[in-house]
């Protein structure tokens, strides 16, 4: 019985939401969140640029949690991927790391929080492996 009901939901949400060309990105990466912020009437983009340090979910629930330090103080964003207030996703830098969950970046400051890096240019920023990527490999501290 809960699997025709967890098939019903899975077949339902499917179609809520509309597929959106975002580049292919995991934990440790650098991205640019494009985010539509409304206070009282007006509407304006504000960019939250960070490391990937989580993704959680699937389908139209997933999700991912942004960190980035902000005048020497840690911010973490968790915000869902197919929320309609994302307007854009760049992929800055693909980090190399060994896990899916990178919470050890919480401890962690300055120097010693610096992941291995590969730069991504071109148009593989806005949209994931249509096209190819040069990289060049560097040590990069997270986004401030």
């Amino acid at each position: 019985m809960s699997d025709l009901s967890t098939d019903l939901v899975r077949r339902v949400t499917t179609d809520r939401h509309q597929e959106r060309n975002y580049p292919q990105f995991s934990s440790g990466d650098t991205i640019a969140v494009h985010v539509r912020i409304k206070e009282g009437e007006k509407e304006r983009t504000q960019i939250f640029q960070g490391v990937v340090i989580k993704i959680q979910g699937s389908g139209i629930g997933r999700s991912f949690t942004v960190r980035k330090i902000s005048s020497g103080i840690g911010v973490e964003r968790t915000i869902p991927l197919y929320s309609p207030f994302v307007e854009k996703i760049e992929l800055l830098s693909r980090g190399k790391v060994r896990r899916g969950r990178l919470f050890y970046l919480r401890a962690l400051r300055g120097r010693a929080a610096r992941l291995e890096t590969e730069l991504v240019t071109g148009s593989a920023r806005d949209v994931g492996d249509a096209i190819k990527k040069e990289t060049v490999k560097t040590k990069e501290e997270p986004a401030q």
